[in-house]
């Protein structure tokens, strides 16, 4: 345990099921969940307090084993909501082994995790009824049991409404097999997909140990509190979302969901939302439409001076952050206060600003291989261009580094995997000796700082030798005011690689900038400013041919471009 990144009390728990009950025991009447209601233009929320939740969870789990599907496989799939959390929870305290699902993957896609997977039943949303129907006639799987979570008409699907009635009339009786159910802490009790097409898509076994040491870490590293409302915005099936949302509700925190991307500034006003976890994109899109209202209300002299006062002020540990920039604050419902950006690095700039308004933007970095947080910055520690120090019970370093320091990210520690389901190869190639090999390049500074410079499967080698990392141009070319997004990559020519950026830009921003500018003047203007970029860089790496477009490259939920199937397109 590295004691020096120990910023916060927190209590290490052994299993999922620990942090559960501690929480229903410590925040008994605080809300855990407030849910949205629509019946036309009438709107009504229903608050779920953590002894409901706790209640529920139970009557669940209570109902599904009497079902029979203890130690079974079962699937989530649906969108981020209150029964997404209960069912996921559930399954993993006690039932079987939680599997959860993109609800985003094309229907082959779907039927090919649930096969893979050996999934025996599976939780799922209205909306995904037809494909479960298809499931089911077809016998595509090995499910025999479909709970849907929504009131539906159709008798023959299992409402989670009636499995809820079911398990309290049990508990009622004296059923206790799932309140008494024993947690093994290091067996395989989530199957989860790595980002990608699930033919390619790795699946990762994760344990109660896996998820609880880093829910701990976590803890000990950022200042979470039970005052606080989380806006749920990552999707649920992927790591980073599952476990942030068991962090919070370690915490006793409010957990609200929000209505869609377009809604996200309402949202956060409509809840008085104070803290959430995200990908960079969205904390980039609502940077971009701060400066752009700054800009047009010619403020942006005023902002600068406001910036150089607080930092000044900060030096004598005055804090006017909040009072200086509330209007900024105002427009994300004034409660605002802590963000957490994972997924990919976020833009300097961005973090920067947000910090300098008073809303502390931190980020982390891991993979859904380390459950998923490898590494992070506190309120205290930002190094802006790092993704932070190790979690304080985990050991970071760089395997074979060269003369630079740099070299592949590796890490050891209770978060790491028990390795992909079924795929012993795939497992011997990234596990060894209990070191986990991120595949991601990277250096750590004298301080303890980890940087990354590149993934080492996106490395674009010349013939020369040569490694250009096209993440470093890509932050370059993502500076330019009228690009939405980059991708760097090498674009065969003769034996040899040319290194090549796709460029989406704003349509939006050049019609009203340049209304009349043609597509060979924008490609000019473009090529202008890739030729000072390559100013900036070593000739290997200079930018020699570039793709000029406005349409968006095909990502993964968590906006990750698919880079694989953006080079073959």
């Amino acid at each position: 345990m590295n004691e020096k990144y120990i910023f916060y009390d927190a209590r290490p728990y052994n299993n999922v099921k620990e942090i559960i009950n501690d929480a229903v025991r410590k925040y008994p009447t605080n809300t855990a969940f407030k849910i949205k209601k629509n019946k036309g233009k009438e709107v009504s929320y229903r608050t779920i307090s953590y002894k409901e939740m706790g209640k529920e969870l139970n009557y669940l789990g209570t109902a599904l084993i009497k079902m029979g599907l203890k130690d079974e496989r079962i699937a989530i799939i649906g969108k981020n909501r209150y029964e997404w959390g209960l069912s996921y929870i559930s399954v993993l305290n006690g039932v079987g082994i939680a599997v959860p699902l993109d609800k985003s993957l094309p229907e082959q896609e779907i039927i090919l995790s649930l096969q893979r997977s050996k999934a025996k039943a599976i939780i799922f949303e209205e909306k995904l009824i037809e494909i479960m129907k298809k499931i089911r006639e077809e016998k595509l799987t090995d499910i025999t049991t479909y709970i849907c979570m929504d009131e539906i008409d159709d008798p023959s699907f299992i409402k989670m409404k009636d499995l809820l009635k079911d398990g309290k009339k049990e508990i009622e009786a004296g059923n206790k097999k799932y309140i008494d159910a024993k947690i093994d802490n290091d067996k395989m009790s989530a199957i989860v997909f790595t980002s990608g097409t699930t033919s390619l898509a790795k699946a990762v076994m994760l344990s109660h140990k896996n998820i609880a040491s880093n829910v701990y870490a976590l803890n000990s590293m950022v200042d979470f509190r039970s005052t606080d409302v989380n806006f749920v915005l990552l999707p649920l099936h992927h790591t980073f979302g599952s476990t942030g949302l068991i962090l919070l509700l370690s915490k006793g925190a409010c957990n609200v969901f929000c209505d869609g991307l377009r809604y996200i500034q309402d949202n956060l006003k409509e809840y008085k939302v104070s803290t959430f976890i995200c990908v960079p994109l969205i904390l980039e899109a609502m940077h971009k439409r701060i400066m752009a209202e700054v800009k047009k209300q010619k403020k942006e002299g005023l902002i600068k001076f406001a910036k150089v006062i607080s930092k000044f002020l900060l030096i004598f540990h005055i804090d006017i952050r909040r009072k200086l920039f509330k209007e900024i604050i105002d427009n994300f419902g004034g409660n605002m206060r802590l963000v957490v950006s994972g997924a990919a690095k976020i833009e300097k700039q961005v973090a920067k600003d947000f910090n300098a308004f008073g809303i502390q933007t931190i980020q982390g970095y891991g993979l859904t291989e380390t459950s998923p947080v490898i590494s992070g910055e506190n309120v205290d520690h930002i190094k802006y261009g790092s993704v932070g120090f190790p979690m304080c019970n985990l050991e970071v370093k760089i395997s074979e580094p060269n003369e630079k320091g740099i070299g592949e990210i590796i890490a050891k520690g209770p978060s790491v995997m028990l390795g992909y389901y079924d795929n012993e190869e795939a497992t011997n190639e990234v596990l060894k000796d209990g070191w986990f090999y991120t595949g991601d390049i990277g250096y750590i500074d004298k301080k303890g700082y980890i940087y990354i410079t590149g993934r080492k499967k996106n490395v674009i080698v010349l013939k020369n030798g040569k490694n250009v990392y096209p993440e470093e141009i890509e932050v370059l070319i993502n500076e330019l005011p009228y690009i939405i997004e980059s991708m760097v990559f090498g674009y065969p020519k003769d034996d040899d690689l040319t290194v090549t950026a796709k460029i989406v830009y704003n349509k939006d921003y050049i019609n009203k900038l340049y209304p009349k500018m043609s597509k060979e003047d924008l490609e000019e203007m473009v090529w202008k400013d890739i030729k000072e970029i390559n100013k900036s860089l070593v000739i290997y790496k200079h930018i020699k041919k570039i793709i000029v477009t406005d349409e968006e490259m095909i990502k993964t939920t968590t906006a990750k471009v698919k880079r694989y199937q953006e080079i073959e397109k």
